[in-house]
């Protein structure tokens, strides 16, 4: 800093410093009418509003003695100790906190710098390393000591050295929560001789690797890029793990015996697809041919959309025209029935009312045609389907996710190309994916996982050309919401859903 404020942060540090090396404490006079227990709960919960502002860090003695000083009031007053005694027990306690609160005023200024990379540290995590964080707090501990202890300059020239040490732990923290199932990943496939089964794709996994790693070393703080690394490099060590199982399948299997397993992989998707039999051709031929099958659907897709697109184009054309042809029509009969304006408008008014009403009726009648539709889609094994609202909601019952995972599993393909057709029956609605866990495990864990599987089949969905992207949108409540008891593993398993709320055009314009 510059040195006139040097020279202010100095004589201001002298003052406090002044004012707290004395022996003697500020301590409240004691009111014998004051209520010993209220007193007792206000100091404990100062205590715990101080220990949230990291008092207890920043000026460690003088709050332990605070403390000291509330477990003394505490067993007083258990031990039916005078009520004097007790109230000043207290007083001392407050005493004791204040001055603590002196301390920490100077320690956020002495040494920020430290507090503010420890602050960061924990943030990210750092707490997990156990033994190596614990020796850098106690460090930190020990520079608030140097400051209780009126030793300035020590806590001073020691306060880069910690930044430093808590600015490594963080960025550890960061690299472990971002990085380190990859590196575990990759560890676990060379200790199984990746190098020698798939060397290519182990060399490129750890590229990868390398590249995310030294751009968090420089990029800590870039979350959105960074994390797009990290998951890009998990991707490559999970590819891996893949390749090398492939290998080693393929190792154990004749040259005849590895070219039928490609050709039922490519005719199992041709069979689908409805492509005429083309084992007879090159298997590049067979690709191509899925390919383009697969485009051409995209195709159909993509004229549908257009082809809805105009004919809403066309209807809301339509729907203006008779709106005028009704206007003039009522003009006309105005005119020839003599009417004044005041009548003219009055009958406007009662033909609108007429016309909304039977409007809201056709409405409510082709959701009811709709929902009945929906209904008759769905098995009752697959699927709920109810009315919420002017809203309808599919709840998936037969959808299956891999224990821990948002992998939609090809089985249940056919259940979401169900649900596909019941969105499209609708048109263009607004669509929420909602994913539900039990309440077994971490709720945080739980409520990532729901979203994660939400999200999956909305991009599901998006993938398929079932909506626009910004038609259909995703959220996770974990357990929050059960429809049974997590008691028994039946009603765990109904509290495992996926539900599909369909939200009509209409209802939301």
């Amino acid at each position: 800093m510059g040195y006139f404020k040097k020279l202010a942060f100095t004589l201001l540090l002298s003052l406090i410093l002044t004012g707290c090396s004395g022996t003697t404490l500020k301590v409240a006079p004691v009111s014998m009418s004051d209520n010993p227990s209220t007193k007792i709960a206000q100091l404990e919960e100062a205590l715990d509003e101080a220990r949230g502002l990291q008092i207890h860090v920043l000026s460690p003695t003088w709050y332990g003695q605070a403390e000291d000083y509330l477990a003394k009031a505490k067993a007083g007053l258990t031990d039916k100790d005078s009520v004097g005694k007790v109230l000043t027990n207290v007083a001392y306690g407050h005493a004791h906190l204040d001055r603590a609160k002196e301390y920490a005023q100077i320690a956020n200024t002495a040494i920020a710098k430290a507090i503010k990379a420890r602050e960061l540290a924990i943030s990210a995590g750092a707490a997990v390393f156990g033994l190596d964080y614990q020796r850098v707090e106690d460090e930190f501990i020990a520079l608030t000591s140097d400051i209780e202890n009126n030793n300035l300059s020590r806590a001073e020239k020691n306060e880069t050295k910690v930044a430093q040490e808590f600015a490594d732990l963080e960025l550890r923290a960061i690299k472990e929560n971002t990085l380190g199932t990859v590196r575990r990943l990759l560890a676990s496939a060379e200790e199984n001789d990746a190098l020698k089964i798939a060397p290519k794709t182990l060399s490129e996994a750890q590229k990868t690797l390398e590249e995310a790693d030294q751009f968090i070393t420089k990029q800590r703080y870039d979350r959105e890029k960074m994390q797009e690394k990290a998951n890009h490099a998990l991707f490559l060590a999970q590819r891996l793990g893949q390749v090398m199982m492939v290998s080693n399948r393929i190792k154990t299997m004749s040259p005849e015996d590895i070219a039928l397993w490609r050709e039922n992989s490519l005719h199992q998707v041709t069979s689908k697809l409805g492509v005429r039999d083309l084992r007879n051709e090159t298997p590049d031929l067979q690709l191509q041919s899925i390919i383009e099958s697969v485009a051409s659907l995209q195709n159909d897709i993509q004229y549908l959309k257009e082809k809805r697109q105009q004919e809403n184009i066309e209807h809301q054309a339509k729907i203006v025209q008779l709106r005028g042809e009704i206007d003039s029509q009522m003009q006309q009969i105005a005119v020839l029935e003599g009417e004044s304006k005041e009548a003219q408008r009055e009958r406007e008014i009662i033909a609108l009312q007429e016309k909304e009403t039977k409007a809201r009726l056709e409405a409510e009648r082709k959701f009811q045609q709709l929902f009945n539709e929906v209904q008759e889609l769905f098995a009752e094994e697959q699927a709920e389907v109810y009315k919420q609202s002017e809203n309808l909601v599919i709840r998936l019952k037969a959808i299956q996710f891999p224990v821990g995972k948002d992998l939609i599993m090809p089985e249940n393909y056919a259940l979401l190309s169900t649900v596909r057709n019941a969105i499209r029956t609708f048109g263009e609605p607004v669509v929420v994916i909602e994913g539900h866990t039990d309440s077994t495990g971490s709720a945080a864990v739980n409520a990532k996982l729901s979203k994660d599987r939400a999200e999956a089949v909305r991009q599901y969905f998006i993938a398929n050309g079932t909506l626009a992207d910004n038609k259909v949108t995703s959220i996770g409540y974990g357990p929050e919401r059960p429809l049974a008891t997590n008691d028994t593993p039946e009603g765990r398993a109904i509290n495992r859903r996926i539900d599909v709320i369909i939200k009509p055009a209409a209802a939301v314009n």
